[in-house]
C-alpha cells in the first residue's frame, strides 16, 4: 500500500470527523423518510450473550446485581446489570478512530495528538451524527447462486453491479450500501466457524464504493472485507482505506438472513450509542421497507 500522505485533508475539510456521513443531505434525508409507505420495520442487530462469536481477546460478560429496593408504601424495586465487553462486539458500527495508516487516523489526525486514557478526542463514536438514508440491500449470495460465499471470497464490483440491474437500481452519493453474502447464517449455529474467516467486498469494490460517495456500508460478517485477504501481506486493507482514506464509516455482525428479498431502495437508520471517545458504537440499525 502507498504509505504517502496525499490522502489528507478530507475532500470534507480539514479538522472534519463526520467522513462520507457529509454525503448524507436535509434533501437525502426527507427523500429515505418519503420511501416508508407501510412503516415494515426490521431490526438488523443480533441479541447479544455471552456465547456471540467475537474477535479473539473480547468477550461479552453480564452480571446481574442483586434485587435492590421494596421501599416506600408502594414497596418499589429494581434490578440494575454490569456489562463488561468492548463496545465493538455484536452488531456495531465502527467510528473513525477505529482503523489507521501507520500513525495517522482519518483525515491525518495523529494518533499521539487524540488519544487520552478515556478513548480519543477527536473521532470518536460520538462525533458522527445519526444516519438515516436511502438504503441498498445487495444479495450478492443470490447473485453467486449460493447460499452462503466461502472464507475468503472477494465480492467484486461486478457481483455489486449485477445485483443493482436485477432490480434497476443504482447507488447514489449518501447511500448506505448493504451486503449479503449468507456467512451471517453461521451465527448462533456454528460461532467457531463464523469468526475463523469470512467473504467480503475486496479492495476493487472498496474503491467503487468510495468513488460512488456512499455514506455507510456493512455486511453480515464480523468484519468487512475478505478474510483470508486477497494479499497476506494487507490484513483489513478494504475497511481500513475505506474509514483513514475516505471516512465511510462500516457496519459489522448486521443480521440480514431474516430479511425479505428487497427490489427496491429502503430508509435505513443507525443510531449508535454515542459513547465519548470510542471506536465504534453499539446498536440497533433498522431498515424500513417502501412496501
Amino acid at each position: 500500500m502507498n504509505a504517502d500522505d496525499s490522502w489528507y485533508p478530507s475532500r470534507y475539510g480539514a479538522g472534519d470527523q463526520a467522513g462520507a456521513l457529509n454525503e448524507i443531505t436535509a434533501a437525502g434525508l426527507v427523500r429515505a423518510a418519503r420511501l416508508v409507505r407501510t412503516g415494515r420495520v426490521f431490526d438488523l442487530a443480533h441479541v447479544l450473550d455471552s456465547a456471540v462469536p467475537a474477535f479473539p481477546g473480547r468477550e461479552f460478560r453480564q452480571r446481574l446485581g442483586a434485587p435492590e429496593g421494596g421501599i416506600g408504601r408502594n414497596q418499589v424495586g429494581w434490578v440494575v446489570e454490569t456489562v463488561m465487553a468492548p463496545s465493538q462486539i455484536g452488531t456495531h458500527m465502527d467510528g473513525l478512530n477505529h482503523l489507521r495508516i501507520g500513525d495517522r487516523s482519518y483525515n491525518g489526525f495523529r494518533l499521539a495528538d487524540i488519544t487520552e486514557k478515556w478513548g480519543t478526542n477527536r473521532l470518536g463514536i460520538e462525533t458522527l451524527p445519526q444516519v438515516v438514508t436511502r438504503g441498498l440491500l445487495l444479495d450478492i449470495a443470490a447473485v453467486r447462486g449460493v447460499d452462503r460465499l466461502g472464507a475468503g471470497e472477494v465480492v467484486t464490483p461486478e457481483d455489486a453491479e449485477k445485483a443493482l440491474a436485477r432490480n434497476g437500481l443504482a447507488v447514489e452519493p449518501g447511500d448506505a450500501v448493504l451486503f449479503h453474502t449468507g456467512w451471517g447464517t453461521q451465527w448462533g449455529v456454528d460461532s467457531a466457524a463464523y469468526a475463523a474467516g469470512e467473504p467480503g467486498p475486496g479492495g476493487a469494490l472498496g474503491a467503487w464504493l468510495a468513488d460512488h460517495r456512499v455514506a455507510l456500508c456493512g455486511c453480515d460478517t464480523w468484519s468487512f472485507g475478505p478474510v483470508p485477504p486477497e494479499d497476506p501481506d494487507e490484513p483489513f486493507v478494504v475497511p481500513q482505506i475505506l474509514n483513514a482514506h475516505h471516512g465511510v464509516a462500516v457496519l459489522e455482525n448486521l443480521r440480514l438472513a431474516s430479511w425479505p428479498p428487497l427490489a427496491s431502495p429502503s430508509s435505513c437508520s443507525s443510531c449508535p450509542t454515542p459513547s465519548c471517545g470510542a471506536p465504534p458504537g453499539p446498536g440497533s440499525p433498522r431498515w424500513r421497507l417502501p412496501s
